[in-house]
């Protein structure tokens, strides 16, 4: 445990370590997103809900919406219309249970005993309300425990109490203060209680190595090469649960540097709550084999046709690294 606290003291921000191995609680895991990390943190939670205990979704969609379909996917799926509805959430629902008992994805058994937190901004015009509240009714079908918030004034983007753009905005770098924060509100729901977040960031944040989890080439599933952890000191000596946060479209590392991987809003929870939080991060690709020209989570299949389910390359590399850091 010596050598450990030394690594998490010594290691320089700047060079892509090795994931630390820390002994992490291997279930109850969390996963959160804004926008296209919204509907990575649903597909996470559908295809892993044996181990992925809850989800908060800002500006996301539900299970399988875009049916593999680019096309659904920038319509029926972010901005629906008469002649483009949302994808029902009752033919999701049997598409999904065709999954499980093919065994593509965990039991949807799992999902009644979870909890999914839900918001979409009255000033977002990038996904309309419409698709969150097919997010709420998709849940419901499984009886899980369901909160939609949508009474905040937010542009598209991370929500918090006072870092990034007006409320309003929807711009680079998507973060918005709104005097509400969203990362502090869905973790006491999805956690069930939490105590009240540190004053001050005390962990560690650490940039690791993802190509080692993404089959050797992380660009070759529109993953960067390296991804963040926030680690709080008491995770070093102390079992901790694991909560991945998702960033969205033009909003990895890449485009925006460290921004959401220390404005989200995140870390200070994270420490007084005994939480490791993994920030896994993907890029640009204009290959015609991936094609990812602003940077989103695969939620529509660009990388194959089994994007959704536990065999989605991307799906894999994240496991990869919650088993990771659980050994």
């Amino acid at each position: 445990m010596t050598a450990l606290l030394a690594l998490l003291v010594a290691a320089p921000l700047h060079a892509a370590e090795a994931l630390p191995a820390l002994h992490a609680q291997r279930d109850g895991v969390t996963a959160s997103g804004i926008s296209s990390g919204g509907y990575m943190a649903v597909q996470l939670h559908v295809a892993h809900s044996a181990r992925v205990a809850g989800v908060g979704v800002i500006a996301g969609g539900p299970y399988y919406c875009a049916q593999g379909s680019l096309f659904t996917a920038l319509y029926n799926c972010m901005q629906p219309g008469t002649w483009t509805p949302v994808t029902a959430p009752a033919l999701l629902k049997s598409e999904t249970d065709a999954l499980a008992a093919a065994r593509a994805i965990d039991s949807t058994a799992n999902l009644a005993r979870s909890r999914a937190w839900l918001f979409t901004g009255s000033a977002d015009r990038t996904v309309y309300p419409a698709v969150v509240q097919a997010l709420r009714d998709f849940y419901a079908g499984y009886e899980a425990q369901v909160v939609l918030v949508a009474d905040k004034p937010a542009g598209h983007g991370m929500v918090t109490e006072r870092s990034g753009s007006a409320c309003d905005v929807s711009e680079p770098p998507f973060i918005v203060h709104c005097q509400y924060d969203a990362a502090g509100v869905l973790l006491a729901f999805v956690l069930g209680t939490v105590q009240p977040p540190a004053a001050k960031e005390n962990g560690r944040l650490l940039r690791f190595d993802q190509t080692r989890y993404a089959g050797g080439d992380a660009r070759g599933i529109a993953m960067d090469d390296a991804g963040f952890v926030y680690v709080p000191q008491r995770c070093a000596t102390e079992r901790c649960r694991i909560h991945v946060a998702f960033h969205g479209c033009r909003q990895g590392a890449a485009e925006i540097g460290e921004r959401f991987v220390r404005e989200a809003g995140y870390n200070r929870w994270a420490d007084t709550n005994g939480l490791i939080v993994l920030y896994p991060q993907v890029v640009k690709r204009y290959s015609p084999f991936v094609f990812n020209p602003r940077g989103c989570w695969d939620w529509w299949g660009y990388t194959s046709a089994t994007y959704h389910t536990k065999s989605g390359s991307q799906i894999r590399a994240v496991k990869a690294m919650l088993d990771r850091l659980a050994e």
